[in-house]
């Protein structure tokens, strides 16, 4: 069978159909309260990352000009000025007109200060023009791009939404509540900012518990202290899984802020090292924040976490420079590691670059920096070691020609070999398939499983090398790769879900009903995706229960979801698997209604509207595209093809 709820109208789904997320939980109290007791957290939080990642506008606040400056990008020029106490953006509005907007929040604190508006009630845009703190001037983020008003990344648009795409990891049990049916936004949050129960939970029953009050029904398995999570159990992956629910690429599951303590897998889809994100080796490329890149590292293999070189209170390195790594990496060693060699790497003998200097921090060779958002420095979390010799085979950058970038990676090998000769960081590593993968190399395949099944390299990895896979599979490599379904990590159980498209019908069905019933959402959904369009006839009661329950969860993490355009592309998907010509159409249709960029979606409306409704529906369809995207050459061909017949 194929499964009919999918078949249903949009409308219909949010009704009917959304699973409920919400359970008996103890209610949120604010950081106040939390104050009160504790008093020395509360201290290091006050004015920290955290505590301003999102703020109410006032001149305590706003870090920016706003006395009268302008700032122009691409012959739009933006004023920033006050009006009693609000402070104003006059800018290009939605319409192109140019319009003044009242500043609605204040985002961040540094090294830039960005400004959300509200473009209808409801919605929150943040702008593309930020305040630079460090040199005290706007800049633009994008100053190559030149973006009317209408395109899908025009600050007004769908990938620039603040309800969508960054409220939830500047807020406190944030909630999107988008209405699908009426493009409008109801969010709401506990608390504006990362406050304490944004890790913690929320905190009632613990201050039942401080005040002598019988803790009620610990429905999530409160501790003894009412909190729902507890770190001070020691539980390095709980710890970790908080701080990548916002410092990681991901994919979200729900419609907001998951509660403290949510396994990441049960509320994300974590992107994998895969281009444009990340480069052949895994190094960060585009804006991938930290856990991917963590993932990678022997440091996470060992052990360590977050809070070992973060204070997580204040959201900054329990040291500075080099101190942060020689509080492990030194002749002291530290017990807690019992791997560490107790060995003096700040010096020259191991850096071999003048003590103090840039070239010897640590920093600078093992955690590569890249920029993002015009001026925010970020480092790579996956603790690498400098392999220039793989930037001849790769293209990967490396760390040596980061700073001597008038020298050549051959020239940067040679000195590596010099001072490491013999070392183990030499031999072939799993960028050179991945490079070869993504240049379109055939025959991939039989590598890329190689990769997969290899226990010695980190689960990204290996999760990384079944999504690449797909293009390659086939049922003998289906079977090779069979028993990674009920491997111990749920990223790598989740992305061998996929691969058993290329077993036989019938054993793909046995091999996939079993992972309805996973232990993690990611992986329950990656299931249910695979078996839409399966040939199944009939399953036995508890199967179908799995079953109708996996699907409905994938449902709830797409209705959550429903403004994002890319969505609407997966809706559609959907309709043309199942054979719901309208349905798909009218998910082509919102998404290009949310970007009218999106040419592949006009396409595939022209080509429903072809197949049900004749030439002058289809004239229509391609007038409309056309005029929004006038020098499309995919539009401009399907139009000479219509005019030729």
């Amino acid at each position: 069978m194929i499964f009919r709820l999918f078949a249903l109208p949009l409308g219909l789904y949010l009704q009917l159909f959304s699973v409920s997320l919400v359970h008996a939980q103890p209610d949120f109290v604010g950081s106040e309260t939390c104050i009160a007791c504790h008093k020395d957290q509360a201290e290091a939080w006050r004015g920290s990352h955290h505590d301003l990642a999102w703020t109410e506008p006032s001149a305590d606040t706003i870090l920016g000009d706003f006395e009268n400056t302008e700032f122009t990008h691409q012959g739009v020029t933006s004023k920033f000025s006050k009006d009693g106490d609000s402070f104003i953006i006059e800018t290009e509005g939605p319409d192109g007109e140019m319009t003044k907007f009242p500043v609605k929040a204040v985002l961040g604190v540094a090294p830039l200060q960005q400004y959300a508006v509200e473009t209808e009630p409801g919605r929150l845009q943040s702008f593309d023009i930020p305040w630079d703190v460090p040199q005290q001037e706007w800049f633009h983020m994008y100053p190559d791009q030149n973006l009317p008003a209408g395109d899908g990344y025009h600050w007004t648009g769908p990938y620039k939404t603040w309800n969508a795409r960054c409220a939830e990891c500047h807020a406190t049990d944030y909630q999107r509540n988008y209405d699908a049916a009426t493009r409008q936004y109801s969010s709401t949050q506990s608390e504006i900012g990362v406050g304490c129960e944004a890790c913690h939970g929320p905190g009632s029953s613990h201050v039942d518990w401080a005040n002598d009050v019988p803790i009620r029904e610990r429905v999530h398995g409160l501790s003894d202290k009412g909190l729902m999570v507890d770190y001070a159990a020691g539980d390095a992956e709980t710890e970790i899984q908080q701080c990548a629910s916002c410092h990681a690429r991901r994919e979200p599951l729900l419609g907001g802020s998951p509660v403290a303590g949510t396994p990441f897998h049960d509320a994300y889809r974590l992107s994998t090292l895969r281009a444009p994100l990340y480069e052949p080796d895994g190094q960060i490329l585009d804006e991938v924040y930290v856990y991917g890149s963590f993932l990678q590292s022997k440091m996470y293999d060992r052990g360590v976490t977050c809070s070992n070189c973060h204070d997580v209170h204040a959201a900054n390195r329990v040291a500075e420079g080099n101190a942060v790594c020689t509080q492990c990496h030194s002749p002291a060693a530290n017990p807690d590691f019992k791997t560490l060699k107790a060995v003096d790497y700040d010096t020259p003998e191991h850096h071999f670059h003048a003590q103090d200097s840039e070239g010897a921090q640590c920093k600078n060779c093992h955690m590569i920096e890249r920029t993002y958002m015009g001026v925010d420095g970020r480092r790579d979390h996956s603790f690498r070691v400098p392999r220039p010799d793989l930037t001849v085979k790769t293209d990967a950058p490396n760390a040596c020609n980061d700073c001597h970038t008038d020298q050549s990676p051959q020239w940067a090998a040679r000195q590596l070999d010099k001072q490491f000769p013999n070392s183990k960081y030499r031999g072939t590593h799993f960028s050179e398939t991945f490079h070869a993968v993504q240049q379109g190399t055939p025959d991939q395949g039989r590598a890329l499983a190689d990769i997969a099944l290899y226990e010695g390299l980190p689960a990204i990895v290996r999760a990384s090398a079944l999504e690449m896979i797909l293009p390659y599979a086939t049922p003998e490599l289906a079977t090779d790769l069979q028993g990674l379904l009920t491997h111990e990590d749920a990223l790598i159980r989740a992305h061998a879900v996929a691969v058993q498209r290329s077993a036989s019908s019938t054993t793909m069905v046995q091999n996939l009903v079993p992972m309805l019933d996973d232990a993690r959402r990611a992986v329950r959904i990656a299931a249910a995706r695979e078996l839409l369009s399966a040939p199944i006839a009939r399953l036995p009661s508890a199967m179908d229960k799995a079953l109708k329950s996996a699907m409905a969860e994938w449902q709830s993490s797409l209705l959550v979801k429903a403004d994002f355009p890319e969505t609407q592309l997966v809706l559609a998907g959907i309709g043309l698997t199942t054979r719901n010509y309208a349905s798909a159409r009218s998910a082509f249709a919102e998404a290009v209604e949310l970007d009218p960029q999106l040419v592949q979606a006009w396409v595939m409306m022209v080509r429903i509207d072809a197949a049900l409704e004749g030439p002058e529906k289809v004239r229509e369809t391609l007038r409309s595209a056309l005029e929004l995207n006038p020098s499309d050459p995919n539009l401009r061909a399907l139009q000479a093809q219509l005019d030729a017949n």
